[in-house]
């Protein structure tokens, strides 16, 4: 209406004068910064993109490619984020129990790419789109070529289901236990020669060990998926566990006192493994009813950890055949 000074569109506070208004004074600074970088969409609750990935993590979860479910079994890590186009694709093709593939808006296609998508398709893995930036985020130094994979964490079986697994079968028990072993691709590759030579477990300490990481994953080349590993809260406490339970506790090292050609094996028994430096910690050392060393005919002093480890098991499965 004429003579009206209000207008359609402009907002005053109620109580306040016409007239020059004073300035803020600094007062809404804070208000009018910004509030960082913008999460990925799978870390915001209520994104598609995070319900989709917390989908696929609970439908993994029924999956036996993360292990045993069974009682006692606990998740100790986070999810891992493999990043690169050789990683990722090698990663698929051991079979690794991911949960989602991201692949950046824009990136270059090429034979790594498309076998990625296309294992991830064929294994029922979320694929999600999303921008660079998400994934420059989840790298220190952006070399993510475009294409990252989430690996949900490991499930972990109690040591008491080790051995329960192998007498279910009415088989007596052959574990190897890791002490001092920070390597996962040292991990991975026990756990490949375990499975192989038909032992029925791993177990780890929680402390000082590495654990099952994408490249411990990939190094087993699928095996983690059917070999139950354990964490121990204590190893040598499980390790006399298990001596009360009747199983031989039998360490590895280049010094032992008696030589894998007159070990026998074919009872129940736990192969203890120390790191290639450090060997055996002595409360473990101390826990064993025999210390093995592997005979050798050259001037090696000794052997890669998983390497003396495979050794000793297809012996122990040849002496069991026979």
């Amino acid at each position: 209406m004429a003579g009206n000074s209000s207008r359609r569109g402009a907002i005053r506070k109620a109580g306040t004068k016409k007239g020059q208004v004073a300035g803020s004074g600094g007062q809404r600074r804070k208000g009018l910064e910004g509030r960082g970088a913008t999460p990925p969409a799978e870390a915001r609750t209520k994104h598609p993109a995070a319900k989709r990935a917390a989908r696929a993590a609970r439908e993994a979860d029924k999956q036996p490619g993360r292990g045993r479910q069974t009682a006692g079994r606990k998740v100790l890590d986070g999810p891992e984020n493999v990043l690169g186009r050789n990683p990722v694709v090698e990663c698929l093709r051991a079979g690794v129990p991911a949960t989602a593939l991201y692949v950046a808006v824009g990136t270059e296609s090429d034979d790594r790419l498309k076998e990625s998508v296309q294992r991830a398709a064929d294994a029922g893995i979320s694929i999600l789109e999303v921008p660079r930036t998400d994934l420059d985020r989840l790298s220190a130094n952006g070399m993510h070529q475009g294409i990252a994979l989430q690996v949900p964490p490991y499930r972990y079986a109690h040591p008491d289901d080790l051995i329960a697994e192998a007498r279910k079968h009415q088989e007596a028990p052959l574990l190897v236990a890791l002490d001092n072993i920070t390597d996962p691709r040292n991990l991975g590759a026990v756990v490949r020669s375990v499975a192989a030579f038909g032992g029925h477990g791993v177990v780890i300490p929680e402390r000082r060990s590495a654990s099952v990481t994408a490249v411990a994953w990939r190094t087993s080349a699928g095996a983690a998926a059917r070999l139950p590993i354990a964490r121990a809260t204590n190893l040598t406490r499980t390790l006399k566990d298990w001596a009360s339970k009747g199983v031989q506790v039998v360490g590895l090292d280049a010094g032992g006192d008696t030589t894998l050609d007159e070990f026998d094996g074919s009872g129940p028994v736990v192969v203890v493994v120390g790191s290639e430096g450090k060997g055996l910690s002595r409360l473990v050392r101390e826990n064993c009813d025999a210390v093995l060393s592997i005979p050798m005919a050259g001037p090696v002093e000794s052997l890669n950890a998983s390497v003396a480890a495979g050794v000793v098991l297809a012996d122990i499965a040849r002496r069991r055949r026979g």
